[in-house]
């Protein structure tokens, strides 16, 4: 594992909290580990590279990741007599290194970065494949209390927005137009693949159907 030690004499581990734990499975009372001399911002790079080195990872442990690190550079490199043009050259500096560092464009590493802007119940959607990414990103220019009011009719509707749909309501947002009753209209909007559903919620209905009547559970 890889350890460095902090200011206060303890030792913080970066990498290797999977051996640690197998190791106290099997009753280990040690583990080999290499210490490194890394400040704080630098020990959150190596974290965030260790994590984004894993064969799976999930888009939110990707986005917090690439956040994470981000900003750990650009604190590596802050002046207090930087312009904000300046700082936003910075930033989008750092996104082109953290792209080429994992293989991604800075554009892709931007909007991963946006779903970190998500309330919890939506971004646990978008690791769980019930929301695309393209349209994830632009829900995430939502404030909270609107995502929670999509929240609520993706529950009604048993539906997820499209990526034009999610545009639209992210362009409204921004022309103060977007409001509950806005989101349950586009909402309600029959979008090209999807097809019309009758669920029928309780038991008694069963009695009024064809005993020999496939139903699918």
């Amino acid at each position: 594992a890889t350890v460095r030690k902090k200011e206060d004499g303890r030792y913080e581990m970066l990498s290797g909290h999977r051996r640690l734990r197998a190791s106290q499975l099997i009753g280990a009372e040690t583990l080999r580990c290499e210490i490194v001399e890394l400040d704080r911002d630098a020990a959150t790079i190596f974290m965030c590279d260790s994590n984004l080195q894993r064969t799976t990872i999930l888009p939110s442990e990707k986005a917090f990741a690439y956040k994470m690190r981000l900003e750990a550079m650009k604190n590596q490199g802050k002046r207090t007599d930087l312009t904000s043009a300046t700082m936003l050259r910075k930033s989008v500096e750092a996104r082109d290194i953290i792209g080429e560092d994992v293989g991604e464009s800075r554009e892709t590493v931007r909007k991963y970065i946006r779903l970190t802007e998500l309330i919890p119940e939506i971004l646990d959607m978008v690791d769980d494949g019930k929301i695309g990414f393209r349209p994830a990103v632009e829900i995430s220019y939502l404030p909270s209390n609107l995502q929670e009011e999509l929240l609520d009719q993706m529950k009604m509707e048993d539906c997820t927005p499209s990526h034009d749909q999610a545009l639209r309501m992210k362009g409204l947002y921004r022309q103060e137009l977007l409001t509950p009753e806005v989101i349950a209209v586009i909402m309600q909007e029959e979008k090209p693949n999807q097809k019309e559903k009758i669920v029928l919620r309780d038991e008694r209905a069963r009695s009024l159907l064809p005993k020999d009547l496939p139903i699918n559970k």
